[in-house]
């Protein structure tokens, strides 16, 4: 609960960090509110809808709202997937405002001693330190590996868990050993005549819990003709600190990543995961309002691009054979790489020329599939209710494969297949998993 001298923090917080100007871009026309999921779910409640946010926020800058608990509960419940941007005549920067929001509100109240203590171990104790996450994801690779896992399944041990994480526990990826983990390389050839020189941004959960994408992204940039250099001073991207009210923390990371790439002379600075991509082109407004920051920051944000959009520029599917076994084959797009990268048809002209596979459109494949980084941990309610929309869409095109280009989106997906009872029947697939497979 919110005291009264946290809601009056908040409220002076409000008015002086605020971007007003932004606030008053907003012309309540409503074209958001198709688009938004939230608004959707929750019987089409104007609190929760892009549009009702924004107007409680300025509400809150003008005095006239407090800053209270029902306030609070419809920021959190937004997934910040962003959908309500590319539609929105007057261009408002909705996701940069919810991030504000969120950060006044984080840095003005105070937690109870376990939020305080997990919040602490997650954002300082883990993203930050890629040795640390090794270790984490290596006692989990333990827990597959040595049948503790098979152990738990069969005694029934993980109903003591809620139901979407217990099923969850059955799609984490196998994730490979401590020495894989900890032999990763520096620099990697082009396998083809050399058309750039890119730097790949490895991410901190995709090399470890996802390293095997990321052997397969590595893979495809060097057929592409690309020389790589993979920067061991990089760090976690800062996209669940910034999207979690640790704005300050985004930012010191958002600096070592900089520093880390800007002196590479590379062409390119390539992401594989949506999510990253899409905070990582927003470095330049996270630091905007730092003199010695800012330009590095838009130096940076201007190499950024997604894997599949470097593919698609240097004729990758036209210069490598690409085919598969025969299957039907739909596309889930990640929120962040779509509405944010503005990356939708680079993915889908790649798996369009994949020969043997029948590629069909998901209806709404547009529409948020309730992953949203911990989103389906926080608010598992909500998430549930937007998979199984998207699980209703997915069947709808009988497809075996569903591709993704986001960690969280595809282990989402995945987990919609288990919650169907469809494994066996479907897969969830990332898109350069796919294409390494069409490549072999």
């Amino acid at each position: 609960m919110t005291t009264l001298l946290e809601q009056q923090k908040i409220q002076e917080q409000f008015k002086e960090r605020m971007n007003e100007d932004e606030l008053l871009n907003c012309m309540r026309c409503g074209f958001c509110l198709p688009t938004c999921p939230t608004y959707i779910e929750s019987g089409y409640k104007e609190s929760h809808s892009p549009r009702g946010r924004i107007a409680m926020m300025k509400a809150v800058v003008d005095g006239i709202v407090e800053p209270d608990e029902d306030f609070e509960r419809s920021l959190e419940l937004c997934l910040g997937c962003r959908a309500c941007e590319p539609v929105c005549p007057s261009g408002v920067n909705y996701g940069h405002l919810l991030e504000e929001a969120r950060d006044i509100i984080n840095q003005n109240k105070k937690h109870s001693l376990p939020v305080r203590a997990i919040r602490k171990t997650v954002f300082e104790g883990l993203f930050p330190h890629q040795n640390r996450m090794r270790t984490m994801v290596g006692l989990l690779g333990f827990y597959q590996r040595s049948g503790i896992q098979t152990l738990a399944q069969k005694t029934g041990y993980l109903g003591l868990l809620p139901d979407n994480l217990a099923t969850m526990e059955k799609v984490l990826p196998k994730v490979p050993t401590m020495r894989e983990m900890k032999n990763r390389p520096e620099h990697l050839p082009a396998l083809a005549e050399k058309v750039h020189k890119v730097a790949f941004f490895s991410g901190c959960l995709m090399d470890t819990m996802f390293m095997k994408t990321n052997d397969s992204t590595m893979k495809l940039l060097q057929l592409a003709g690309c020389e790589i250099v993979i920067p061991k001073k990089q760090t976690c991207c800062g996209a669940l600190h910034g999207h979690s009210g640790e704005k300050e923390s985004a930012k010191e990371l958002a600096k070592r990543n900089i520093a880390a790439f800007e002196d590479l002379d590379a062409d390119f600075i390539i992401t594989n995961a949506g999510g990253c991509g899409a905070f990582l082109v927003d470095y330049d407004h996270l630091l905007k309002d730092d003199p010695v920051w800012k330009q590095r920051a838009v130096a940076f944000k201007e190499k950024i691009k997604d894997i599949s959009e470097i593919l698609v520029a240097v004729s990758f599917h036209k210069k490598v054979k690409l085919e598969l076994p025969p299957q039907v084959i739909t596309y889930q797009d990640s929120c962040h790489l779509r509405n944010v990268m503005k990356t939708a048809s680079a993915p889908r002209t790649l798996l369009g020329a994949i020969k043997g596979v029948q590629y069909k459109e998901m209806k709404e494949a547009d529409r948020c599939c309730g992953s949203a980084g911990i989103y389906n941990i926080v608010e598992s309610e909500m998430s549930m209710v937007m998979l199984d929309y998207k699980m209703v869409q997915a069947k709808a095109t009988h497809a075996t494969t569903i591709v993704t280009a986001n960690p969280g989106c595809l282990l989402q997906m995945q987990l919609g297949i288990e919650r169907e009872g469809l494994s066996g029947k479907m897969r969830g697939v990332h898109i350069v998993d796919l294409l390494a497979e069409a490549v072999k």
